[in-house]
């Protein structure tokens, strides 16, 4: 596998990735694992973010320390992402959230983009998207596509499980983006569905 993807072999990630693939999971649980799953992927994503020095004072005495340096962005693709920059933003307040809807034609297999409120030159050092599955790569490198027109330096993808086929759509097109993945299955079937998969995440989330 390429060093720009990266398969967690992490016990909690794998544990988790087979409560969520488990059909008899409610979407009360099949959300907490995501949440789960999103927060352990990006402590391993943000491995990299630039810290400041700083300087605070403990109840006994001055102590130097960090600050984070960079402006991170989230980009969760609704609306199965969103579950997933919840999650991220408890461990970073401070980052901000931009909403890109897009929907997978089912005839074509081809993203459709129906909401994007992104300024033209976004002030952001880093970017990751956001979404549970990864299979044809066309919504993924979609987003992605808008946020190097619009000259965001860093890009990282973040996904639960992801097909060949998209972790091979998204090598061609941006080969420095990494990817952070909890699982990399066998293959995509006629309908486009990862397999072996968990089904659609976002029905499974939100029970529709």
């Amino acid at each position: 596998m390429h060093d720009f993807v990266h398969v967690s072999k992490h016990p909690l990630v794998l544990e988790r990735v087979t409560r969520l693939r488990d059909r008899t999971t409610e979407p009360r649980a099949f959300r907490e694992i995501v949440s789960d799953l999103a927060r352990l992927l990006f402590i391993e994503a943000s491995r990299d973010l630039q810290l400041t020095a700083v300087n605070v004072q403990t109840p006994l005495a001055g102590s130097a320390g960090y600050a984070l340096l960079e402006k991170l962005g989230l980009f969760p693709i609704l609306r199965a992402g969103l579950g997933m920059a919840d999650a991220i933003l408890q461990l970073v307040p401070t980052a901000q959230v931009w909403h890109l809807g897009l929907y997978r034609d089912h005839e074509t297999l081809k993203p459709v983009e129906y909401y994007n409120k992104l300024p033209e030159r976004p002030n952001l050092d880093m970017a990751i998207v956001l979404d549970p599955m990864l299979a044809t790569g066309g919504s993924a490198s979609a987003v992605i596509d808008i946020l190097r027109k619009r000259g965001v330096p860093k890009i990282k993808f973040i996904g639960l499980i992801a097909a060949p086929e998209g972790v091979r759509t998204l090598r061609e097109s941006f080969p420095d983006v990494p990817l952070h993945l909890a699982a990399l299955d066998s293959h995509l079937n006629e309908l486009g569905y990862i397999v072996p998969g968990l089904g659609d995440a976002g029905d499974r989330q939100f029970g529709t």
